[in-house]
């Protein structure tokens, strides 16, 4: 991959003179500890302090002497994302609006459920995909996260959750998907970095088996995300045809669905027991045919797979309809009978525009509504 120019990379958090020590990996906490003087051990110290019990202040780390802990709090800082705005859905769904140290902004949404608790991640502010049925896909890409700022929607959702320590059972937050905003295979180095921290048992201890990436389809890097990482792959496919899916995904054109499903096939550890995901957005009249069922059939033989069906989640002004309950019916029936789990996905979070597809656009939409009601405001105290 080409290096990201620097316009677009993530800031450096240094925002009081003091460096961030959250997404910093074993390592690199080692290495600036050590240049500050500290034993090398403090660094395991922190990482409990940090990533298992969840603690901003150096004084309450209490394993550390006074002495360090004072010499800490001037040279470093543990600091998460800004909550800006938090939003709860009737069917608990929660959203938080994040701002990070440059003031850009992203949404990082929480799923309840009865046997889980899953955290939608995003890995960008904006995208550069432009997938027409998305609303994200409308905002203009402006930089890549980095391993703070997507570590950090995690701690901040604990925090939120009141989940600290990180308990071993009857957690809230079981699952991590990397559904957010972004295509976060065009942002692997900070991604996988941030998600190696997620995943360290000493910490946040998320399973690897509890972490899925959602791609478009970046086919040079989905090996590597098998090998490197290991974590569960959700191909967002929505088309059985390169002439549709250039059109819905048009990244499509770039790495046709040939050489998508080839790589799938691929990708390290598949087995009935580790299946891909494909996701699948139902469109009236677009793509949810029957035909459209059996190509799909077709395409998935020989990847052990299931199918996640996606109701259409509308936004304003789209040109899209969501598919009938009866037409979901019929194409999942068709998937099933050839082997195929295809549940439908049921949405959640619609009413605080938090389900899929929709992450980010109410906080822009709200943005300009409060820039103009400022102009308002300033116009009217003008003419008074």
């Amino acid at each position: 991959m080409k290096p990201v120019p620097q316009i677009f990379a993530p800031p450096v958090d240094i925002a009081d003179g003091r460096l961030n020590l959250v997404g910093m990996d074993r390592a690199e906490l080692t290495q600036v500890l050590v240049a500050e003087g500290f034993e090398p051990f403090r660094a395991r110290q922190l990482w409990h302090w940090i990533y298992h019990r969840g603690v901003t202040d150096f004084a309450l780390m209490t394993t550390l002497a006074k002495p360090a802990r004072e010499r800490l709090a001037t040279r470093f800082a543990v600091r998460r994302p800004t909550v800006t705005r938090a939003e709860k859905s009737v069917d608990g769904t929660q959203k938080w609006l994040l701002r990070f140290v440059d003031g850009q902004e992203a949404e990082t949404v929480h799923i309840p459920e009865e046997d889980r608790g899953t955290l939608c991640v995003s890995s960008q502010v904006g995208c550069t995909l432009a997938c027409k049925f998305c609303h994200t896909g409308t905002q203009p890409w402006v930089r890549n996260l980095g391993p703070a700022e997507i570590v950090g929607q995690v701690m901040a959702a604990r925090d939120a959750l009141g989940e600290w320590p990180s308990p071993k059972e009857d957690r809230q937050l079981t699952n991590i998907v990397l559904m957010g905003m972004g295509e976060p295979l065009y942002n692997w180095d900070n991604v996988s970095k941030a998600m190696r921290i997620a995943m360290d048992g000493e910490g946040l201890s998320v399973s690897r088996r509890k972490i899925t990436l959602s791609t478009a389809g970046v086919v040079p890097m989905i090996k590597r995300c098998g090998d490197e990482l290991g974590v569960q792959l959700a191909i967002s496919l929505h088309a059985v045809t390169d002439e549709l899916r250039d059109v819905l995904v048009p990244l499509n054109k770039k790495y046709p669905i040939a050489q998508l499903m080839q790589a799938c096939r691929e990708y390290p550890g598949l087995s009935n027991a580790r299946r891909i995901t494909f996701e699948y957005v139902m469109l009236k009249g677009v793509n949810d045919s029957p035909a459209d069922a059996r190509a799909l059939v077709r395409l998935l033989e020989g990847i052990p797979a299931k199918v996640n069906l996606i109701p259409f989640n509308p936004w304003p002004n789209t040109a899209f309809e969501c598919s009938s309950n009866n037409v979901i019916r019929t194409f999942g029936d068709i998937v099933n009978a050839a082997g195929y789990a295809s549940p439908v996905r049921t949405p959640r979070g619609r009413d605080i525009l938090a389900a899929c597809g929709q992450l980010k656009s109410d906080s822009v939409r709200r943005r300009k509504s409060d820039a103009r009601d400022e102009d308002a405001g300033d116009e009217a105290v003008a003419a008074a």
